[in-house]
């Protein structure tokens, strides 16, 4: 493990690479302790390059076994070689050169699960962002691109499958015991893209048909016995390369496309060319063991991985400062690609859920930064939301401010222009400037300014002018090394609507650009006038998340309740329901800490509970609108001194008052979106079944009891409803002999299942009260957990520390120190992992002062441990310096 403070790296230092790599030939002979790497690279310099410079490749933990030039033993005075580091001297000026590297290592121990591991039998590689180098001593940059060619020979038995990138040349016999299988990927691609897997494995097989008739070989690989359970991911591939060439034009382009799933696994998968890579849990379904969300998250990511071939790998990124050119692009092809599978105004809703509890907080704390940041120390740690889902926004945001058909004209030119390149945002954004005409240049400010925009609205009618005046103020706040921002190009999807619930189209519009119901909003301060409005206008602003943006509007109740029943734009109507719940989860949380009595508005309770029985509304969208904002939301919207306790305790109060209110209507919908037959994970029918189990959440607070939610876990006949009604069971109703032996029949039922177990772990986790900590304690000494798996580690540790802020953030600070003793066990194996779960901490600034100061000497615990990985310490110095 890497335990120095990390470089430094900064966007500004970059130049070219003095050597052009041609070619790679590997070999490997697979061992569990002891595998044999021989690297064949061919390079030549760069015109222009310094005569003398030497080749430097980069390592991480390597031994070097064997070093040849030109197929000559190289002289000793000719390099130096580190663990980190193979310095060669002494080179050509003009012609090419071989050089031979030979390393040994041992996959059974890296339980970093980067570069080439072996777990449960099988060997994987996970090579993004620099594993590539724990394999060989190697220019791992993804600048550099060569075309592949892979040997692997291992023992026949252990290992009948041998798989690489690209296509299959073949396989033979290779001595007593062993064969061998080569491959070639013709696409230069850089070394984070390599992928090989060794194993015994059963096979799911398919075939697909492209645009121009080529018929591709589909494989996806899962442990024996579990082959019916990846037809779904089969279905989702298909159905993702036929969009792909429908909506982007985009042709797969080898022989053969295969995907693996391992459960030991640091993301959730990897685009590999030709060979992805997938933790299970994002392939293995079926309607015993996978709810709808599974099914939901299978689609997406599967999507998205095989949309990566074009966006991310036939045009990769620069260097790593441009990784939302691949991330932020891919999630924005997927999340489309979904929404046109599903309901476009529920996709869109989850989508800015996540976005305002996962990116929103991480943009207005300590480890903000830029969609492409200008430094890092370990680059590991900026795969985050904002990279991934702001870096998304980013691409909608210039969808909206073009055109649909501009835009596509400009992914067409990208496409076109850069194939086979590694480019960046500049190249990106310039392809859209050459389509369209238009100066992007202030709206690329949304790459380079890091913080969450806040839009002040204010309006003002003349009814005597018939004219509407909108004035917009926008703030972008300070965030480490940003202290001032310049005003950004925001795109504000606007619409007018009457008392009577039309939409009024105004004659004209100065003072800002109106198009296509968008307004420009480009100045810190810009005041637009609707001319041509008959009566007051209600205001509908940011439709359909135009812009991921703060918006402060003071709008009535009564104005809220219109947009919520009228709006045309499903998401403006569910955001208008947020927005009428949020002043009474924000009062109820203030008056439980003072411990007055909590009311809500009745304009809210009636508005929820009439788009709730709205049978013109889908199911799904009707459950969104149910599904109230998080305690985490809550939070966030109180910005400072905040107490999880009185979070909870009045949340929990207006949820009770709604429940009440609505007894009638949830009793209804409860009988009336049954599903009948068998289990399907069709978008509607998963809409039916969020409706259903949403009513059922608000009778367990109306009724006050355990019975129905436990007649609900015993006929459920799918994991949606059954893991459903065990959450109501255990978070509503833990200490009940319902709860206790829901819990106990799911364990015992499901024990073979790790996955389903993960679920298990996850929904004890969440059991919101100060005993969680006891409770997470005695679960991790159940023979079912296991340290070593990121998966079951995230159900049990993850969801504890991010997903239940009473029992993390319990008063006496032992959640906080709890986690730190955890992340100082975890580092030692897995950095990775230990990185992102201390993420949980970003916000402890936020906490009223006892709670903050808990959390502070907590992470200065962290902070003064002897031996730190570079993941580790860059995340704990950021979030104490922030």
């Amino acid at each position: 493990m890497r335990t120095d403070t990390g470089q430094v790296i900064n966007l500004a230092d970059y130049r070219p690479t003095d050597f052009v790599l041609e070619r790679v030939d590997l070999t490997f002979e697979l061992d569990p302790t002891e595998t044999k790497v021989e690297a064949r690279l061919i390079f030549h310099r760069r015109e222009g390059a310094d005569p003398s410079a030497p080749l430097i490749l980069d390592g991480d933990e390597l031994t070097l076994s064997s070093l040849l030039f030109d197929q000559n033993e190289l002289a000793p005075e000719r390099y130096t070689v580190t663990p980190e580091s193979l310095t060669i001297r002494d080179l050509p000026e003009t012609v090419p050169f071989e050089v031979t590297v030979t390393t040994i290592i041992n996959p059974e121990a890296n339980t970093q699960l980067m570069g080439l591991y072996r777990t449960s039998g099988i060997y994987c590689t996970q090579c993004e962002a620099e594993g590539f180098r724990r394999i060989t001593y190697f220019p791992d940059r993804p600048d550099v691109l060569a075309p592949y060619t892979v040997n692997i020979i291992a023992d026949k038995d252990a290992n009948p499958l041998l798989l690489s990138n690209g296509n299959f040349l073949g396989g033979a016999g290779y001595g007593p015991g062993k064969h061998f299988a080569a491959w070639f990927d013709p696409h230069p691609k850089p070394s984070y893209l390599f992928a090989l897997v060794a194993g015994d494995l059963g096979v799911v097989e398919d075939t697909f048909t492209t645009m121009s008739g080529r018929e591709v070989v589909l494989k996806i690989y899962v442990e024996h016995g579990k082959e019916p359970r990846a037809a779904y991911a089969m279905d989702a591939l298909k159905r993702s390369m036929k969009w792909d060439e429908e909506v982007f034009g985009r042709e797969y382009d080898l022989d053969i496309f295969m995907i693996v799933a391992v459960s030991d696994f640091n993301m959730g998968a990897m685009e590999n060319k030709g060979l992805n890579i997938f933790n299970d849990k994002y392939v293995l379904a079926d309607p015993e063991t996978a709810t709808d969300a599974d099914y939901a998250n299978i689609e997406a990511i599967i999507a998205h991985e095989y949309f990566h071939n074009w966006t991310g790998n036939r045009i990769t990124c620069r260097d790593w400062f441009q990784l939302c050119l691949k991330e932020g692009l891919t999630v924005y092809r997927d999340h489309e690609f979904s929404s046109d599978q599903r309901s476009r105004p529920v996709k869109r809703i989850a989508e800015v859920r996540h976005l305002k509890s996962e990116q929103f907080p991480e943009d207005g704390g300590p480890l903000a930064h830029p969609v492409r940041p200008t430094k890092y120390r370990e680059i590991n740690n900026f795969y985050t939301t904002t990279v991934y889902e702001k870096g998304s926004e980013v691409t909608r945001m210039i969808a909206t401010l073009l055109g649909r058909e501009t835009f596509k004209k400009g992914m067409d030119l990208y496409f076109d222009r850069h194939d086979g390149q590694a480019v960046t945002i500049e190249d990106f954004v310039k392809c859209f400037e050459d389509a369209s005409g238009r100066d992007l240049s202030q709206f690329s400010l949304w790459y380079h300014q890091a913080g969450t925009p806040l839009v002040t609205a204010s309006g003002t009618y003349d009814a005597a002018a018939k004219s509407f005046s909108l004035s917009l103020e926008q703030m972008v706040p300070a965030t480490p090394g940003q202290p001032t921002k310049e005003p950004m190009h925001i795109p504000l999807s606007l619409a007018l609507f009457a008392e009577d619930g039309s939409k009024i189209e105004p004659v004209t519009v100065e003072g800002a650009e109106y198009a296509g119901e968008v307004l420009h909003l480009t100045a810190r301060t810009q005041t637009a006038v609707f001319h041509g409005i008959g009566s007051r206008p209600v205001v509908s602003i940011n439709r359909s998340f135009s812009a991921p943006i703060n918006l402060h509007f003071d709008q009535s109740p009564a104005d809220l309740a219109l947009l919520a029943r009228y709006e045309t734009d499903h998401f403006a109507r569910w955001q208008a329901l947020t927005d009428l719940a949020l002043p009474n989860l924000l009062k109820a949380a203030r008056d439980a800490r003072e411990g007055t009595a909590i009311v809500c508005e009745q304009t809210f309770v009636d508005t929820l509970i009439a788009a709730a029985a709205d049978e013109g509304l889908e199911p799904a969208f009707r459950a969104q609108a149910l599904a109230l904002p998080s305690e985490s939301d809550i939070a966030r919207e109180l910005g400072s001194n905040i107490d999880p306790d009185a979070i909870h305790a009045g949340r929990q109060a207006v949820m009770k008052q709604i429940a009440e209110a609505g007894k009638a209507t949830f009793a209804a919908l409860y009988d009336a979106m049954t599903t009948p037959g068998n289990f399907s994970p069709d978008a509607k029918s998963a809409g039916r079944r969020a409706l259903r189990n949403a009513a059922l959440t608000y009778l367990s607070y109306a009724e006050g009891s355990p019975v129905r939610a436990r007649a609900a876990f015993d006929g459920a006949n799918n994991m949606t409803d059954l893991s459903h009604a065990l959450t109501i069971l255990a978070h509503r109703f833990p200490d009940s002999t319902e709860a206790k032996a829901a819990l106990e029949t799911f364990r015992s039922r499901f024990q073979e299942n790790a996955l389903v177990v993960d679920k298990w772990f996850a929904i004890q986790a969440g059991i919101p009260g100060p005993g969680a900590l006891d409770r997470v304690k005695a679960l991790m000494e159940n023979p079912l957990f296991k340290r070593t798996n990121p998966n079951r580690m995230r159900s049990l540790v993850g969801t504890f520390a991010f997903g239940n802020p009473t029992g993390f953030g319990r008063a006496d600070g032992e959640g906080y120190r709890f986690l730190a003793g955890e992340i100082l066990d975890i580092d030692q194996r897995n950095p990775q992992l230990a990185a992102r779960l201390l993420t949980s901490m970003r916000s402890w600034r936020s906490l009223e002062s006892a709670r903050a100061d808990h959390a502070r000497s907590a992470l200065m615990e962290i902070e003064k441990a002897a031996s730190l990985s570079t993941d580790v310490r860059d995340i704990v110095e950021r979030t104490l310096k922030g």
